[in-house]
């Protein structure tokens, strides 16, 4: 057996090697991304499966609950050291927690997991486009706008109601990023939006408890209710944090793309919702769309601020993660 001849490090080896490897801590920030993307929409459908016992308000109601604790218990915030001009946006932010939230499961009850969560990604990426002055963001627009039509054109089987359900989570969400935005310039930390979340989560205590006395629940639809509150707002509140520590803020709204794609896979593999190939087609179109703006974008950013999205745009893309208030 021949001796292994151990290569002699030199200086600028060492200094190297002392250098992390920042490709893998992308990788893993991806990863992380993706894992959370999945934990939303797994969340979201588990959620469902609870609807024929306590509804949608029911199951918005407990999600609540769980995204509210959660806020709170990670952020201690102190909101009786508010003054006015910080209360009112906080108070709007929490109206908007509720709304959203309630018009989307409404959605998912109506048209389903995958349709409902594409129309509400429409949301950040309306924040996003209309934060740009480039010719081709407007092209990208127009081509979301195609997706729309495409997914809400009048059918037999078509639920308007559903539609504009879904409709106003996206501007929830839109609503959601800009006075998130508000209240970062006003609150330090995260107590703005762990205040919103606890009294969110307030708010549904008298509804919630109305619904499960009046429709007694199982432990089997406790469970699937409280495993939505986990999946789809514990879980992306602690790993979305952590990967934008790994990769660039903009990458992150690249990623977050993937919602729409990864709500129909797991809607036709948990819940049996099979969507037909035009549905899919305008799928394509609005995450297309997303991914283009976002990646055109980086592009254009300044190399002295690789990896930031400057402007408002920015300050949009950090402020969705946080949306585990949201889901």
């Amino acid at each position: 057996m021949q001796p292994v001849i151990q290569p002699v490090q030199r200086p600028a080896d060492r200094t190297a090697a002392a250098v992390p490897d920042r490709s893998s801590g992308s990788a893993v920030g991806v990863a992380m991304m993706v894992g959370s993307a999945l934990s939303n929409q797994v969340g979201a459908a588990v959620g469902t499966l609870a609807f024929p016992v306590i509804g949608a308000l029911g199951v918005v109601a407990v999600r609540q609950w769980v995204a509210g604790a959660v806020l709170v218990a990670a952020t201690r915030p102190r909101p009786w050291r508010f003054t006015a001009a910080q209360w009112r946006p906080v108070l709007l932010l929490a109206a908007v927690f509720a709304t959203m939230n309630l018009s989307l499961y409404s959605a998912v009850d109506r048209i389903g997991l995958g349709l409902a969560v594409t129309l509400e990604f429409l949301g950040p990426l309306a924040v996003a486009l209309a934060t740009s002055r480039r010719r081709v963001d407007l092209l990208c627009a127009l081509v979301a706008a195609v997706g729309v039509v495409v997914l809400s054109r009048p059918q037999p089987a078509t639920d308007p109601a559903g539609i504009a359900c879904g409709l106003l989570a996206a501007a929830c969400w839109a609503g959601y990023i800009l006075v998130n935005r508000e209240i970062g310039a006003r609150v330090s930390g995260g107590a703005g939006p762990a205040t919103a979340a606890g009294l969110s989560a307030l708010v549904f205590v008298p509804i919630g408890v109305s619904v499960l006395v009046t429709s007694p629940p199982s432990p089997a639809t406790v469970l699937c209710a409280v495993t939505a509150g986990v999946l789809a707002s514990a879980v992306p509140l602690a790993v979305d944090l952590r990967a934008l520590r790994r990769v660039p803020a903009g990458a992150y709204g690249v990623f977050m793309s993937i919602n729409p794609m990864l709500a129909a896979v797991v809607g036709l593999v948990v819940l049996g919702e099979a969507l037909p190939w035009d549905a899919w087609c305008g799928i394509a179109a609005i995450v297309g769309a997303n991914v283009v703006s976002q990646l055109l974008a980086r592009r254009g950013t300044p190399r002295g601020h690789a990896g930031r999205v400057p402007g408002e745009r920015d300050r949009a893309v950090r402020a969705a993660p946080r949306a585990a208030g949201r889901r």
